[in-house]
């Protein structure tokens, strides 16, 4: 079992090491990306990273305070549904309602790697490999349709 302060290092050292793995990938714009820290441009919309030890996730959760905001977004996200799997190549959880720790409701879309556990060393080659294509087709998809999500957000 590990210490607070070991899980800590450990999460820290995980996240380093990805990003150093991200370090050469460019966006589909041709910048430059922090990979990690994903910039949606659209307010109250996280594209989030996680890892644990049931599994990986890529996900594009949809905030925002105003619950007819986030209906309307998510409308528009399932009506490039079939545009955003086609970029995908894996398997999309499209999560309408969702509650956070506040009780408010958020929707989700998550493209999840399960049986690998982000604390076996071995697994983390594996996990890197999953995050970076979902985000790599994830960007491509993005890139090309943000400018929507940030008109409707407005």
């Amino acid at each position: 079992m590990l210490t607070r302060e070991e899980l800590k290092e450990k999460n820290r050292q995980f996240w380093t090491d990805f990003r150093k793995y991200m370090n050469k990938v460019k966006s589909s714009n041709g910048r430059r990306m922090n990979w990690i820290g994903y910039p949606s441009d659209v307010k109250n919309i996280y594209i989030r990273l996680q890892a644990d030890a049931k599994g990986a996730r890529l996900c594009f959760d949809i905030q925002p305070k105003d619950q007819g905001v986030r209906e309307i977004i998510w409308e528009q996200m399932t009506e490039l549904k079939k545009v955003m799997e086609n970029c995908m190549n894996y398997e999309t959880n499209w999560l309408e309602e969702l509650y956070n720790e506040d009780g408010r409701i958020y929707s989700r879309i998550m493209w999840e790697l399960n049986d690998v556990n982000y604390y076996n060393d071995a697994d983390q080659i594996v996990i890197f490999e999953f995050l970076k294509n979902r985000l790599v087709e994830f960007d491509e998809f993005y890139q090309e349709y943000k400018e929507i999500l940030i008109s409707l957000a407005d």
